[in-house]
């Protein structure tokens, strides 16, 4: 039996890419190394494919496979709901919260302190000390209403 370079280059070119997924994870050149083992099992089961053929087989395999993962797989992923959805947006975690103004609202401006924090707020004029509830947010302001 002899030795296909063709064979040998496709089944290396197959295990670089899944070896490079190994190091660097991110399941990009897993899915190449799908595409490089489909042109692999082509080269050597139909022999005398020109080389141009397999490497746009490659390119084409690689794209489709890619766009695949992209669309099916990783796409429901993201259909999770977590058990936490404010976990890294501190703002919104203070939503629903009724707390004192540390510093009084003026023209539309104040401040208040949730825990060991300093948060700015905008809402009607208020006096220092009265209770507002966090309605909202804008950016890194907190939104407040006077709480009734």
């Amino acid at each position: 039996m002899d030795l296909r370079w063709d064979v040998v280059a496709w089944g290396a070119v197959a295990l670089l890419l899944f070896a490079a997924e190994a190091l660097a994870p991110g399941a990009f050149m897993l899915w190449m190394g799908f595409a490089a083992v489909a042109v692999f099992l082509g080269v050597l089961f139909v022999p005398g494919i020109p080389l141009l053929a397999q490497v746009a087989a490659f390119v084409v395999l690689s794209f489709v496979s890619i766009q695949v993962y992209r669309t099916w797989i990783r796409g429901r992923g993201r259909e999770r709901q977590s058990d936490r959805p404010t976990l890294n947006q501190r703002a919104l975690q203070h939503v629903g919260r009724v707390v004192p103004l540390d510093r009084a609202i003026v023209s539309g401006r104040g401040r208040v302190k949730i825990g060991d924090a300093f948060w700015d707020v905008a809402g009607p004029d208020l006096a220092a000390g009265a209770a507002v509830k966090v309605v909202g947010v804008d950016g890194m302001t907190l939104r407040v209403e006077p709480e009734h």
